[in-house]
Formats: structure tokens, sequence, C-alpha cells
């Protein structure tokens, strides 16, 4: 039986001791009887998107992220509409999908996962041309995503102080909202359309969203007393956020989202500007990923 082919994409800025670290778990821990494997690292932004893409094109089983959400998010476009698997060793900052599906955060537990092979198809979210795995946002969570990226430091300490900051000056916007046909107007801090349960750090902006029912979860937070932020960011953490008096959960196929001074958006934690009208829908089972 021939041997399947892996490829692992690296982000190079993640340092030498990490690509040290990579190259050492997979030479210790990675099945070789199994699979064959090359590592490709990105040079520029968006760099992991090509080389997923003529990863697939030259037949490899899996193509493996070796990153965050944004890694994630790369990959997983290059890979759309291919039949070449997805799979994640988790070395970003919130690591949010990684979390949801269960990957470990340790690289050699990541590699047992791969070693076991079990495969799923999962959906992926679009935000007009935009493919999101995890999810999308328009409002506050696009402003944090921003925020975040601009910052020369990473990880939950300086996450939780940019929501701290931004939390009491940030001012909501009504949207007009279509879910799958119904209409709603809501003065909003959050809408968020998820795929996946979290935004990283183990804040659940959609506990319950399932990654295979072909379903989007649309999370809206309205208006709500900012002394209470402390309270809803508790309900996150543990998994009861849409049962808040101030946050509403739908279930969609599809989602229209409007304002006409809406600018700015985030998919899996990526910010970039958008049009006034934003069309968000599911495609259902598209993606090979591999899971535990």
């Amino acid at each position: 039986m021939s041997k399947k082919h892996l490829v692992f994409i690296v982000n190079p800025n993640s340092g030498v001791d990490r690509q040290k670290e990579i190259q050492k778990s997979i030479d210790e821990h990675l099945d070789q009887h199994t699979y064959t494997y090359e590592i490709v690292h990105t040079g520029y932004a968006k760099h992991g998107i090509e080389l997923a893409r003529a990863a697939a094109k030259e037949g490899a089983y899996a193509v493996v992220a070796v990153g965050g959400d944004g890694s994630v998010n790369d990959i997983a476009k290059g890979l759309a509409g291919t039949e070449t698997a997805l799979a994640i060793i988790p070395k970003g900052s919130g690591n949010g999908m990684a979390r949801t599906i269960g990957i470990p955060l340790n690289t050699n537990e990541a590699i047992a996962i791969i070693n076991k092979g079990n495969m799923i198809k999962m959906d992926v979210g679009y935000a007009n041309d935009h493919l999101f795995v995890s999810n999308a946002g328009v409002a506050f969570d696009a402003l944090i995503s921003k925020k975040f990226s601009k910052s020369k430091r990473r990880g939950f300490a300086v996450y939780s102080w940019l929501v701290t900051k931004y939390m009491w000056l940030y001012k909501e916007r009504t949207f007009d909202i279509t879910i799958d046909g119904q209409q709603l107007a809501r003065r909003a801090f959050i809408v968020n359309v998820a795929n996946m349960q979290q935004f990283g750090y183990n804040f659940k902006i959609a506990p319950s969203a399932s990654w295979t029912d072909g379903m989007l979860d649309v999370v809206i937070i309205r208006r709500f007393p900012k002394i209470l932020g402390g309270l809803l960011v508790a309900r996150a953490m543990n998994g009861t956020i849409t049962k808040s008096p101030y946050v509403e959960h739908y279930l969609a196929k599809t989602v229209t989202l409007t304002n006409p001074l809406l600018k700015l958006m985030q998919t899996d934690g990526d910010a970039h500007e958008c049009t006034d009208r934003i069309e968000f829908r599911v495609a259902e089972g598209v993606q090979k990923v591999i899971v535990p």
C-alpha cells in the first residue's frame, strides 16, 4: 500500500525554536510507515492559500495547518473544492477551531490525532465571498480582531485587556438582519455568525454550534449595561452566553445583514473591509478534516 503524503504549512514568523520543535515532533511521533511528509513555510500574508492549493493539486492526502485560526482559514481557502483533507497543529493565540473540535494544544498529541486518521466532512461558511471555518462578525468582535492584529504582543492577557478597554468605548449600531427570511432590526454590540463554538481562549460565542449540522448559529448580543460586561464574559467562558437576557440565538441557512455605515468585518479573527451588505451562507459537508 502506498504511503499518504502530508504537507505541513508553517509560518516562519513563529520563530526558529518553534520550527525546530515541530520538526522534532514530526521526526519522533509521526507514523512514517503510513505517511510521507514535507514542510513548507509561508513567505507573506495569505501565502498559505497558495501553498495549500498547490499541495491539493499535487494530490496531497492532507495539509496540516501549523498555526492559529488565521492559518487554518488560509489553508481551508486553498483546499476549497478539493479532496485533500485539513489537519491542525494549533500554534496560534486563541486556537478557537482546534479547541472546538478537540485537537490538543500539545504538538505531540496533535500529531497522534493525525496518525489515527479519523476523518469527517465539515461545513464551512461564507460571508459574501470570504470563506470562514469558525465564525464571522461585524460589530465589536471585528473591532477587537483589528486591534489584536495590530498588537505586537499576543496571548490571553492582551486579548482581555483589549476587550475590557474597548467594551466601554464601543458605540452600538442598529443592523437590519434577515435570518432565513425573518426580518429583524437590532441595536447590537455583537452580531456573530458561527459555524463553530468559540473565538478562542475558550470564549464560547455559540456554545451549541455544530460544524456538521448544515446550519449557521446567529448570536446577537444586544446593547447592555456595560457594568454587566464581566457577567457576559463569564457566561461565554462557561458556555451559557445564549441564556443571557441580552442575547438572542438563531439557527439559519442564510443570513443577510445591512448597515449603511458598515465598513469592517472579521472572518476567523482576520479583520478586513467590507460592503454595507453582507450575505452569509453555509456550504454543508464540503471539507474533509482529521479529528480525534
